[in-house]
């Protein structure tokens, strides 16, 4: 995504360190409204006079001020003459907030710096308008780190469905739990921490009915002050009993079960007895729930982001249909060997080497003694960092 050429948009070779330095200040700000904002993205601002930092804002939640707002209100009136510097495009429409740009205008910003062109046709145009306005407008400024920052809001707002993060936990040799079952633990505490991060910052979580089984999680986030996400459970026949703890009404995030269509009244009445949100959709070419179908209804419901950690079968189904985005994998320093103990894909995999799915740059970071390498699909739109 470039820049417009009504703007000025220098190449990055020439773009200013200072221009730089503020943008990843406001880039630090919108991680601030991770998990917290959507549908609306997680948009940072930092506003700057005379080379220091003024004001600073991020956007805390839908229906909320805006980031530029934030940041603004924070400069008063030392924003006359500063700049600002937005990690994403200043809106110019009116939904549920009036457009950013107006604010801009109105506390007399001299120069307004952002990092990613805005998508929405609803909201695009804002560093056109400001430019039409008098105002020094550059965009593309560490434009890569801000596409990155805010994919989850890129695809949905493109793809009209969640940026799906495949997620699993494995020993080196690939195995995801013992030929008894038994899987925990198999990473160690600081790799289950940042997973919880992420619950954290994602919109849904999901896995498919025979985790659900197997293990009863209550896939909620562990962490201080953090929140669930919305816990959805893949589930073709309504096989989910009343009692699994995925359920538990504690939890403001809900429990949404997908399963096929006609479901059986009684299973529903009880699910739905339980607290739980029966979604029935049509199935897909094998049967089983169509994933395709799953991931527009959540688009709609306004989520962003989803985490799918299990389990091998579900996330088979995913990667066939294309639906994964990027993908995280935590392995841990062991061993276990056995024939049948389950990996971290299943299904009939892909017969040549040709259809694999190609990954993109492979980052790799040690948590504790165990490994995460996240990467993205090479085909999503907006690749991770």
């Amino acid at each position: 995504m470039t820049a417009r050429p009504s703007e000025s948009a220098p190449p990055d070779s020439a773009v200013a360190a200072t221009d730089r330095r503020f943008m990843r200040l406001a880039l630090g700000q919108a991680r601030r409204g991770l998990g917290r904002s959507s549908p609306n993205p997680a948009v940072g601002a930092v506003v700057v006079k005379d080379g220091a930092v003024v004001g600073r804002g991020f956007h805390a939640r839908a229906g909320e001020p805006h980031a530029e707002v934030h940041a603004l209100a924070a400069a008063g009136a030392a924003a006359r003459g500063a700049a600002i510097y937005v990690t994403l495009e200043p809106c110019n429409h009116h939904g549920r907030t009036p457009p950013c740009t107006q604010a801009i205008l109105a506390a007399g910003i001299a120069r307004v710096v952002y990092g990613a062109s805005d998508p929405n046709p609803k909201a695009q145009g804002g560093g056109e308008f400001l430019r039409q306005a008098g105002l020094a407008v550059t965009g593309g400024v560490l434009e890569a780190a801000c596409r990155a920052e805010h994919r989850f809001f890129l695809t949905h707002v493109t793809q009209h469905r969640p940026h799906v993060v495949l997620k699993t936990a494995a020993t080196l040799d690939g195995r995801t739990a013992t030929v008894s079952g038994d899987s925990r633990w198999v990473t160690g505490p600081a790799a289950r921490r940042e997973v919880h991060r992420w619950r954290n910052w994602c919109d849904a979580i999901c896995v498919g009915i025979g985790t659900a089984l197997a293990d009863d999680p209550q896939l909620t986030c562990r962490l201080e002050g953090g929140r669930d996400p919305l816990r959805v459970i893949v589930d073709t026949s309504l096989r989910l009993p009343a009692t699994a703890k995925v359920l538990d009404p504690a939890s403001p995030a809900g429990c949404l079960v997908a399963c096929g269509p006609r479901p059986d009244p009684a299973r529903r009445a009880a699910l739905e007895a339980a607290g739980a949100q029966v979604l029935p959709l049509p199935r897909g070419d094998d049967g089983r729930v169509d994933l395709g179908a799953l991931l527009t209804a959540l688009g709609r419901r306004g989520v962003t982001s989803l985490l799918l950690e299990g389990g091998a079968g579900l996330a088979w189904g995913f990667v066939r249909a294309g639906l994964v985005d990027e993908v995280m994998y935590f392995l841990a320093p062991k061993l276990i060997g056995g024939a049948a103990a389950p990996g971290m894909i299943g299904g009939r995999g892909f017969a040549r080497m040709a259809e694999a799915l190609p990954l993109g740059r492979v980052r790799v970071r040690r948590l504790g003694d165990d490994l995460c390498l996240s990467a993205p699909v090479m085909a999503a739109p907006f690749p991770p960092a």
